[in-house]
């Protein structure tokens, strides 16, 4: 196997792996907090919604792009790709819907109250489901083209203003299809991104505002959980900005473009991949209650050899 389809393959196979094991053991742990607490805090149904669509990002896209590259071919059918792909472009689109949820949430949450801002806080945790509901329908409807473009992968040449994922075939047939198809995807993304940098801006003026208080008072020490939690959802904003920067430069390209190279298109999954796999390991190491669950699990050790022998005597 040529060397640079090595370093190719090895790389997918990293990232899907840890990808898909992180996001499986916060959903695992949110499990646990369910069973053993009677409900979830706003900011931590959110985090819980995110690895899900994390978790089917990788499952649609890396999995099938991991196993091309290792050079297994005909993966699937003519419906088996309109299925993946859309469902990916789901999970793509709400994987930055619920972020920029998650820091609109995580601004509201530690913004001072007011008369007005009272009565919304008090309604947060009775409006995130229905706000799930609408981003799912939001981006059902916007990815609705997507089924109709994608194909199984033709023998010959690839046509002009066709996506070569691999294992499937994006064709949208002439440039306006496929320019439309980009402005509105990368319409939803920016406006998103944008309203999610608005409240992260939010929330680190009042982290500023908060620190300057607290050295006035000559404490060293934060105020505790919404603190933690605010610099988590900054964090994840970050991570995912970065990433979605290098996407959409890719993806910028890629529109100016008649024949996309598969080298430039599997850097764009690989980038546009990347918060996937890392944003679970940032809860992980931020969230009190997820690492609390893990530390739980391993510490159930089965017992040992010395404890099953003085139990035999």
């Amino acid at each position: 196997m040529d060397l640079c389809v090595t370093i190719k393959g090895v790389s997918f196979l990293l990232q899907t792996g840890m990808g898909i094991l992180g996001n499986t053991v916060v959903l695992l742990a949110y499990v646990q907090v369910i069973f053993t607490k009677t409900k979830l805090l706003p900011v931590d149904m959110i985090l819980c919604h995110l690895a899900f669509a994390n978790l089917m990002l990788l499952l649609t896209r890396c999995v099938p792009q991991t196993m091309t590259v290792f050079g297994m071919r005909d993966l699937l059918n003519d419906p088996g790709c309109k299925v993946v792909i859309y469902t990916y472009r789901i999970s793509r689109a709400l994987s930055v819907c619920i972020t920029c949820m998650l820091s609109v949430f995580q601004a509201l949450t530690i913004a001072p109250a007011g008369a007005r801002l009272s009565r919304l806080k008090l309604a947060l945790p009775s409006l995130v489901l229905p706000t799930f509901a609408g981003l799912w329908f939001l981006n059902m409807a916007i990815c609705i083209a997507a089924p109709f473009f994608s194909m199984a992968p033709r023998n010959g040449t690839v046509p002009a203003f066709t996506l070569n994922l691999g294992f499937c075939h994006v064709d949208f047939r002439d440039n306006l299809s496929y320019v439309i198809n980009g402005v509105a995807v990368s319409g939803r993304d920016f406006s998103f991104v944008a309203l999610m940098l608005g409240s992260s801006g939010y929330i680190l003026v009042l982290l500023h505002r908060h620190s300057h208080r607290m050295r006035r008072l000559h404490r060293s020490h934060s105020s505790g959980a919404e603190t933690r939690a605010a610099k988590t959802v900054l964090t994840l904003v970050v991570l995912y900005v970065v990433f979605f920067g290098i996407d959409n430069v890719i993806w910028i390209y890629m529109l100016t473009v008649a024949k996309v190279s598969p080298v430039v298109a599997d850097m764009r999954v690989f980038f546009s991949s990347c918060y996937a796999s890392l944003s679970p390991y940032f809860i992980i190491s931020s969230n009190s209650k997820v690492k609390a669950k893990i530390v739980c699990a391993a510490e159930q050790d089965p017992p040992s050899e010395d404890t099953q022998e003085s139990s035999d005597k």
